[in-house]
C-alpha cells in the first residue's frame, strides 16, 4: 500500500463521531493538497475492508456529494444520528462541524 494511501485511510479513520472533514482537507493532511479525487477513490474501493466511517467525509462546501438517493439518504441518515445536522440539501456546517486532526497524521 502507498504510503499516502496508509495516510489517507489513517486519518479518516480518526475522524470522531459528530464531526466531518472534506476530501482535499483528507488531501492536504495527508501530504497532497490536490489529491481530494484520491481520497474518493480510497473511500470507494477501501471503506468496507479498512471499515472507514466514510459518512463523515464530504465536499469541500459541506455538501453530501454522493448522487445515489440511497447512499445520500444513508449518509445524511448516519450524520444526523451522530448529532451532525443538515439542512435540507444535506448541506453541513463546516465551522461548526469540520474536524481539525492534530500534526501526528
Amino acid at each position: 500500500m502507498q504510503p499516502f494511501t496508509e495516510r489517507v485511510i489513517s486519518i479518516i479513520k480518526s475522524i470522531p463521531e459528530g464531526y466531518v472533514m472534506t476530501y482535499g482537507q483528507i488531501a492536504g493532511v495527508a501530504g497532497s493538497a490536490r489529491g481530494a479525487r484520491q481520497v474518493v477513490r480510497i473511500l470507494h474501493s477501501m471503506s468496507s475492508a479498512y471499515e472507514l466511517p466514510w459518512h463523515r467525509v464530504v465536499n469541500a462546501k459541506g455538501e453530501v456529494a454522493l448522487q445515489d438517493d440511497e447512499a445520500r439518504f444513508k449518509q445524511v441518515l448516519y450524520l444526523n444520528g451522530e448529532g451532525v445536522i443538515t439542512d435540507e440539501d444535506g448541506r453541513i456546517n463546516l465551522e461548526q462541524y469540520r474536524y481539525w486532526p492534530d500534526a501526528n497524521h
